[in-house]
């Protein structure tokens, strides 16, 4: 049994600090090197407690197994100007040594049902307590900015309705999804037609 949760939650509270830390710092590495950077911006947060144990419940999830069953107790967003900045951002995370990929779930091409679209990675980070190492379980979200609107609105209005959407509202958010998507490939057409005109400019000159 669990007997303080804060305790519990520290090295997770550890690891999104470091972690956004780190990611932010490949954000200003790009720009550093006046490169045009695949990440906007990006937040993390522990998952309060009454959320875990909400999702212990629903997901059948035991306090023992909790740290080996609950991934997303830490979670980061990396929140990409373009779609094709998200697929960027997940190979340079796998060359990482510090971040020990588990699993990968491609939401972007693979949308779930309800039109949410994400790319998220689950993976062991090590913590340096005072009495030694500890490996815990996190999660990163990859996204569009659009993509994230789309999720921040639906997750608030699923507190709302909790989770049984009326059957237009839920029509209505799919098609809202996938309205958000396809502004998405069309900023992405958009980026790739100046490029190719910059670069045709280049050559005239």
């Amino acid at each position: 049994m669990i007997k303080n949760w804060s305790d519990f939650l520290f090295p997770y509270e550890q690891a999104v600090a470091e972690l956004k830390v780190k990611l932010r710092g490949i954000r200003k590495e790009f720009i550093q090197f006046d490169k045009r950077s695949p990440i906007e911006f990006v937040t993390g947060r522990v998952k309060p407690v009454e959320s875990i144990k909400e999702k212990m419940n629903r997901r059948l999830v035991s306090e023992d197994r909790l740290s080996q069953d609950m991934e997303d107790i830490a979670g980061l967003r990396i929140m990409c100007p373009f779609v094709d900045d998200i697929y960027e951002v997940v190979d340079i995370l796998r060359k990482r040594s510090d971040l020990n990929i588990l699993e990968e779930r491609d939401y972007v091409n693979r949308e779930k049902a309800s039109g949410y679209r994400s790319y998220h990675i689950v993976f062991e980070y090590p913590i340096e307590m005072v009495d030694g190492e500890k490996k815990i379980l996190a999660e990163i979200q990859v996204r569009t900015l659009a993509m994230n609107f789309w999720a921040t609105v639906e997750h608030s209005l699923n507190y709302k309705y909790d989770g049984e959407f009326p059957e237009d509202l839920k029509r209505r958010l799919q098609q809202a999804a996938e309205t958000a998507f396809k502004l998405d490939e069309g900023m992405s057409e958009i980026r790739k037609e100046l490029i190719e005109t910059q670069e045709k400019n280049d050559k005239n000159q």
